[in-house]
């Protein structure tokens, strides 16, 4: 028991030596020899936990994303509030973390990173669009909006907001707004909700970038 213990202690300060550098360096830039500096290990004893620095950065990504996407449940899973509130706080959510995670979000939309952007977007696609799914199908429900397709309008806005709002604070005031407006009305649309229905609900997630 105090061999597995040891083992995953050490597990855990390899890929918290990784966020670090990955989240500073980008993943790219970093090497092994740099985790390995970083943690203070041998090359074997690194070896014993991951085949490659790839490895490294799926694990890593599975204990981030795990621990956005748990409390991105627990958001979505708070029926005293409104649905729209919690498909905003859901979504929210997926930004949220400590520093070294901030860090790594900003990372992901370097060239330099592409495979990190990738895997990270993956893991989210996979997660979060059941979630976003039901918030909308407890909408269709409710009457607040009506579509067909939930899991597919659920893929579909989480794969624009990831993709057009990646760079959205490198535009300019008015490019922005009209960016965030088309958005909110064209999923609408998308949802046939009544006009500005969203406004109220997602409005919130861009107000860094307002």
């Amino acid at each position: 028991m105090r061999t597995v213990k040891e083992a995953e202690e050490r597990k855990n300060e390899i890929l918290d030596a990784a966020e670090r550098l990955f989240g500073t360096k980008g993943y790219d830039s970093t090497s092994t020899n740099d985790i390995l500096d970083a943690v203070g290990i041998a090359r074997g004893t690194l070896y014993y936990h991951f085949k490659s620095k790839e490895e490294i950065l799926d694990a890593m990504i599975d204990r981030m994303m795990g621990e956005m996407t748990a409390k991105a449940r627990e958001l979505a899973a708070r029926r005293e509030l409104p649905v729209l509130q919690r498909l905003t706080l859901t979504i929210t959510a997926l930004s949220a973390g400590g520093e070294q995670q901030h860090e790594i979000m900003e990372q992901i939309h370097r060239p330099q990173n592409a495979l990190m952007h990738q895997k990270i977007q993956n893991r989210l696609l996979t997660d979060v669009t059941p979630l976003l799914a039901e918030l909308i199908e407890e909408g269709n429900r409710q009457g607040i909006c009506q579509t067909d397709y939930p899991a597919e309008v659920a893929e579909m806005t989480f794969l624009y907001v990831n993709t057009v709002f990646d760079d959205l604070m490198e535009y300019g005031e008015a490019e922005r707004q009209r960016k965030i407006t088309a958005f909110l009305c064209n999923l609408e649309r998308l949802l046939r909700m009544e006009a500005g229905s969203m406004q109220e609900a997602v409005l919130p997630l861009f107000g860094k970038a307002r």
